[in-house]
């Protein structure tokens, strides 16, 4: 099947789901979901969106908080353009049906996470993500210039490459023309042509046998770009959020949000000792990266598999009310954390780096943006400040929309391209080679590839890599594709940047911690 639409948007959380509204006016709007609309990252979002909303806060205050979890690293102008952003970008979710938790005197319920100065989290309960992700929905679903295509696979995106024209990744004259698409109906490859393309394809937390992602966060968009000469940065900060529920064999991990410890829950071993303050002065509210290297050491020199949350100290009506969600889960386990300490482990959380865009959410493939986890926009440097990912989303679908509406006019179809060619390819009766080298990708990524680095262990990583690579490219090209088998193609593009991008810095910074540079550079 053939199609065309004049702005193709490649995932459905917010970052799509936004930028979709906003565009939709002016032309016909396709929007691909791998899963069905509602199963993202931004469903899962707990804690919330970060915004100035009230005195004392500032936007200089956010933005310092904002640096410093970045390690300094984040591009202070995109740090700016996102807080100053970040009030009216809020507003506009309100206004399109988001319900945030409010106060008896009608002013917003701020919730305070680690790294931050203030009280500035917008949440509902603990689940904020999930009611960002429904009224979304809703707007999208009423409007009749916005088709939502479910189950559909983006295999590739559609550039010179298939028309024979060979292109360098420093080229400034890539130009994205759409996409193919692997259609659960007929199980044939579909090409959609659109003017512009947004990418919004979330996370890549299934490089990792442990992560808070959902099973369709596999990095997708950035391995696509990637294969087509687009540029990727800053792949080496893969952010382990402190405090999954470990609750061995679910998948993803459940997340216990950081808002527990800004309400007052304090780790501990399992010994019972409180642990945070001989990392750092915030102890418990010290930023993410800190957090995890904390927890992580602790569990190395215990033996154990986690550590506690103890939030027992804390009044039993305020948690059954602000954190619903938790509760219920943690009691469907057998853990009632009213009268209990909630065991907690690391996971995969939040790729800081991806796809390399501007203040306008272009990356450097002509007529395509990228927004959400799967862009770097500069905001998070070597860290991510909780809740600015919402934030973030926001603020550069905006943007890349207005720059999207400013230009589509001006550009054609390209429709000399050829259909995707199957010829040749057989199915693969071997599941088996799938998943188990799925399984290894996970286990060298766990291993080698974790919360702390070293020279050797990125070595060996590269190594047993480079194998598992060359086996499935071969798989890949013989075989009629499958989701599965796509996916794996795509997580092994993200392992090795991963690992190619945490070689090359000789240092430790933020989420990158290697024991052979404990050190940071002198900048």
């Amino acid at each position: 099947m053939r199609q065309k639409s004049d702005f193709l948007v490649i995932g459905s959380g917010i970052a799509g789901l936004s930028y979709a509204i906003k565009v939709a006016d002016h032309g016909k709007v396709i929007i691909i979901a791998k899963d069905k609309a509602d199963e993202t990252a931004t469903r899962y979002a707990q804690g919330g969106i970060a915004a100035v909303m009230y005195s004392p806060d500032t936007y200089e205050k956010h933005i310092k908080d904002t640096m410093v979890a970045g390690d300094e690293l984040s591009n202070p102008d995109i740090v700016r353009i996102t807080i100053t952003e970040s009030t009216d970008r809020v507003k506009e979710l309100i206004e399109w049906g988001t319900q945030f938790d409010k106060e008896e005197n009608g002013k917003y319920d701020l919730a305070k996470e680690g790294g931050h100065s203030e009280f500035r989290v917008l949440h509902h309960k603990d689940s904020t993500g999930h009611e960002i992700q429904r009224a979304l929905l809703e707007k999208v679903k009423n409007h009749p210039n916005i088709t939502i295509l479910e189950n559909y696979f983006t295999v590739d995106l559609i550039t010179q490459h298939h028309l024979g024209v060979e292109v360098n990744r420093r080229s400034d004259n890539i130009c994205c023309y759409g996409a193919y698409l692997l259609n659960p109906k007929t199980e044939e490859i579909d090409t959609i042509l659109s003017k512009i393309t947004l990418l919004a394809t979330g996370g890549a937390g299934n490089v990792y046998a442990t992560t808070t992602n959902p099973e369709v966060a596999t990095g997708d968009g950035v391995a696509m770009v990637y294969r087509a000469k687009g540029l990727i940065e800053n792949m080496e900060f893969i952010q382990f959020h402190p405090t999954s529920l470990y609750n061995p064999g679910e998948i993803p991990s459940f997340l216990i949000t950081e808002a527990m410890r800004g309400a007052g829950g304090i780790l501990k071993t399992t010994s019972g000792k409180e642990f945070m303050h001989k990392y750092d002065k915030r102890e418990c509210l010290a930023p993410r990266d800190i957090v995890a290297r904390a927890i992580d050491t602790e569990m190395k020199l215990s033996g154990d598999d986690y550590v506690y949350l103890d939030c027992t100290h804390l009044d039993k009506h305020r948690i059954i009310n602000e954190f619903p969600t938790i509760y219920a889960k943690c009691l469907s386990i057998g853990i009632d954390i009213t009268k209990e300490m909630i065991p907690v482990v690391p996971a995969a959380h939040y790729t800081c780096g991806g796809i390399k865009v501007n203040e306008h959410g272009k990356t450097s493939i002509n007529n395509l943006y990228a927004s959400g986890e799967c862009a770097s926009t500069g905001l998070h440097g070597a860290n991510r400040l909780a809740s600015n990912s919402l934030l973030e989303s926001a603020v550069f679908s905006h943007r890349a929309s207005i720059d999207s509406i400013d230009k589509v006019k001006d550009i054609a179809y390209k429709d000399e391209i050829p259909d995707w060619d199957a010829s040749g390819a057989v199915y693969n009766e071997e599941m088996i080679l799938i998943t188990q080298t799925y399984r290894e990708l996970q286990s060298i990524m766990s291993n080698y590839v974790g919360i702390v680095r070293s020279d050797i262990r990125l070595k060996r990583a590269l190594d047993r890599l480079e194998i598992i690579y060359r086996e499935t490219e071969e798989l890949y090209n013989k075989s009629i594709l499958s989701v599965t088998l796509c996916e794996l193609r795509n997580l092994i593009n993200i392992a090795y940047l991963v690992i190619k991008m945490a070689m090359k810095r000789k240092e430790s910074r933020g989420l990158h911690y290697s024991i052979d540079y404990p050190k940071q550079k002198n900048n």
